[in-house]
């Protein structure tokens, strides 16, 4: 029986982890449904965005405040939950503060004193972050479009990094009292918890025994509390803690604003222009291969990898939409939301997959059931969303490729562009006139 604690702790380890892994296989499936792209060139550029963008939070801080605070939380959070590493050696061999036998002395000091400052830090965070989503009336975080699941999700998780980093110092306050009465081993320094909640202990001079009850509650508390919120991720728009990172490695390296060409299309245009080619020929080996069998996107199918990697990088933060000039003019345009529904389909293609073990058509697309065409023809093509946001992700390619679907494969274009479309075909200019006159604006 004096195993129990241990055997129970690591039935949760190997429960907690197996969940989150799993989780982690179904949102790697899922974004495998999207169409293959190669982005792997321009490595060593890559890695340096990923470090300097994801890790570095190089785009965060270019709004100070929400920049500053995020980054306490996620230096904060990130470097205390080192402590997991101490947590769990203690948790399956029954140690207390393994590291302190590993660092020494003098650096175990160092260590939890600096846990300790990250995690008041850390506290600071998300506790103006609160206030700033819930009372302070920050536009792009009041909009109609976070309402429900996605406001309730973001308070959410900030009460929970609140309670965990609650535990980490109730821990540490009765840890620190007990060792001054010589009932633990004396290990570590704790600046914060001495001035704040041992005064508290100490004033009501609690014994041994509810200390013993506190701290190991605490200590427990703090683990399942770590394993519970790993696993709520999955649900959450806070999978950019993870997803950030391949997010910015995959992002699109050429200049914003240039769109990409389709192969099929250019070589169907170089045949027409070719004067020698035979417009009746067989298609070369290879090339009826190159041809898509769909232009654009319709569905989240035709939308490629790094776009389904995008709708679940995505934390709703509206950055981009803040900055969108027909979000800004009252349109119905929200780039975040874009991301925010190709997500909604996603995820509801998954439990279908879930369901059936493939896909079953279910009569819905992202096109008009998610995602409608008054949204996407408001879009300008700015690129003011890709350049706010702050890990990268690109909801125009995404709103591109369902208007290349509206064109080329439905003709359902706006009559604006249709008549300029006729135009150019016509013409070969936007405007609605003879060829032969093209040069005429500059005969005077």
């Amino acid at each position: 029986m004096q195993y129990i604690d241990n055997i129970i702790f690591l039935i949760l380890l190997v429960a907690g982890f197996g969940l989150f892994a799993k989780s982690l296989l179904k949102i790697y499936r899922n974004i495998k449904l999207g169409r293959e792209i190669n982005r792997s060139d321009r490595k060593s550029e890559r890695w340096e965005t990923m470090a300097r963008v994801a890790m570095g939070q190089s785009k965060m801080v270019k709004r100070p405040v929400a920049g500053i605070l995020h980054l306490f939380v996620y230096v904060g959070f990130v470097i205390i939950n080192i402590e997991l590493i101490e947590i769990i050696v203690d948790g399956i061999f029954g140690t207390h503060r393994f590291l302190a036998s590993i660092f020494g002395h003098g650096f175990y000091n160092f260590f939890t004193a600096t846990l300790e400052v990250l995690a008041l830090l850390v506290v600071i965070g998300v506790v103006v972050f609160f206030i700033r989503r819930n009372f302070y009336g920050v536009k792009r975080l009041t909009m109609k479009e976070l309402f429900g699941w996605p406001k309730n999700d973001a308070n959410w998780i900030l009460i929970i990094e609140f309670a965990l980093m609650m535990a980490f110092f109730s821990m540490n306050s009765a840890d620190y009292v007990l060792q001054m009465r010589g009932v633990l081993a004396e290990h570590g320094s704790f600046p914060i918890s001495e001035m704040t909640l041992v005064p508290f202990l100490e004033i009501f001079s609690f014994d041994n025994g509810f200390l013993m009850f506190v701290e190991k509650g605490a200590w427990w508390f703090h683990f399942v509390g770590i394993l519970f919120f790993m696993n709520y991720l999955y649900y959450s728009k806070h999978l950019h803690i993870i997803l950030a990172f391949p997010s910015t490695w995959f992002a699109n390296l050429d200049k914003k604003g240039k769109f990409n060409n389709l192969d099929s299309v250019t070589k169907e245009i170089k045949l027409m222009m070719d004067p020698n080619a035979d417009p009746y020929a067989a298609p070369a080996e290879g090339d009826a291969a190159d041809v898509p069998s769909k232009f654009g996107a319709e569905d989240i199918f035709d939308l490629n990898q790094v776009q389904l990697l995008n709708a679940y990088s995505c934390t709703e933060c509206g950055r981009c939409t803040s900055v969108c000039p027909a979000n800004i003019t009252g349109k119905k345009l929200s780039p975040r939301l874009i991301l925010m529904k190709t997500r909604d389909r996603l995820e509801e293609v998954g439990r279908n997959i879930d369901k059936n073990g493939k896909f079953e058509d279910d009569g819905k697309k992202l096109l008009n059931d998610y995602i409608t065409k008054e949204e996407l023809w408001a879009c300008t093509t700015c690129n003011a969303c890709t350049e706010a946001c702050p890990v990268l992700l690109d909801p125009l390619s995404i709103i591109f490729e369902m208007r290349r679907f509206l064109v080329m494969e439905q003709s359902a274009a706006p009559q604006e562009l249709n008549l300029m479309m006729t135009n150019l075909e016509n013409n070969a200019a936007p405007w609605q006139y003879n060829q032969a006159d093209r040069l005429n604006w500059a005969n005077d």
